[in-house]
């Protein structure tokens, strides 16, 4: 008993310190400058954080949600992970995957800022410059 919770509480500790979505140091300044110009993060929203933190009440099906359709691959061997770990995985889980999804959302809005020819346009429009 005493070696299951141990493998358990290091499972808990090593999912979260590494299971989540992370926005590299350009995308962070990026972020700061579409903030900084009004235009709204969260307009372009790919995925529900409400949506993938329910979802994970099912085991690792949040995550699933996640991966599918966008470029966050790390996910699917999140579900599969939480999958095993089930029902246990759901104290991670839930808040893992709801902001894992914001995160998600935040680097669709800097790709659609900085590479859509109409999120440049709505960029520029609004600050006079290009986000380089």
């Amino acid at each position: 008993m005493f070696r299951f919770l141990a493998v358990s509480l290091l499972c808990v500790i090593l999912f979260a310190s590494t299971a989540c979505e992370s926005l590299s140091r350009a995308d962070h300044a990026h972020l700061r400058e579409i903030q900084a110009a009004g235009l709204d993060v969260d307009a372009p929203g790919v995925k529900s954080p409400t949506t993938a933190g329910v979802l994970n009440l099912l085991p690792g099906i949040g995550n699933f949600y996640l991966a599918s359709g966008t470029d966050a691959s790390g996910q699917w061997i999140y579900g599969t992970l939480n999958l095993l770990m089930w029902p246990l995985s759901v104290v991670w889980g839930i808040p893992q995957a709801a902001i894992d999804a914001r995160t998600i959302n935040q680097r669709e809005a800097v790709y659609y800022y900085r590479y859509d020819p109409r999120g440049r346009e709505e960029f520029r429009a609004a600050t006079g410059t290009g986000l380089d």
